[in-house]
């Protein structure tokens, strides 16, 4: 576990403050941070509706899940954070379903928009033909690579 002080601080000279860097936060820790930043858009925006998302590909025989498809929906928009298929599963439409599926969702949840970003060697070809339009890159490891960032008008399909 990555977990260190990283600084101490003085907040208004009666209280200290530590922060720490970890690659394990708690659940609580979590829960913490999305509670909180759920109350202020409620405050600022008069409502807070963020809800994770997943779309599952399980193998009917065992109910393991394969790959598939996560992230969340916040504010009018779909975020996706991580998409993966084993190899022997691409290349039969899969994806694209699994993509659409999401995107329906997020449609039914009230999103007009979607927000992912992919890595030059992974699948950017795909979420263009998935109707993704690129909006920015920004380079990145290992060298020669980039973040490949794409936004969707989920109206507009």
């Amino acid at each position: 576990m990555l977990g260190f002080k990283v600084l101490t601080l003085l907040a208004q000279e009666t209280m200290q403050l530590d922060i720490t860097i970890t690659d394990s936060p708690s659940p609580e820790s979590l829960d913490l941070i999305a509670s909180g930043l759920d109350a202020f858009n409620l405050d600022a925006a008069g409502y807070a509706d963020r809800r994770e998302l997943a779309v599952l590909v399980t193998d009917p025989q065992t109910g393991k899940v394969l790959g598939g498809l996560t992230g969340r929906t916040s504010l009018g928009m779909l975020f996706i954070d991580l998409f993966y298929l084993p190899a022997e599963l691409r290349g039969q439409d899969l994806g694209s379903r699994i993509l659409a599926a999401a995107e329906d969702e997020a449609r039914r949840r009230g999103c007009c928009s979607g927000l992912l970003y992919t890595i030059s060697f992974q699948a950017p070809d795909f979420y263009v033909k998935q109707g993704w339009r690129v909006f920015g890159e920004i380079p990145c490891e290992p060298a020669g690579t980039r973040r490949v960032f794409f936004s969707k008008d989920l109206l507009a399909s």
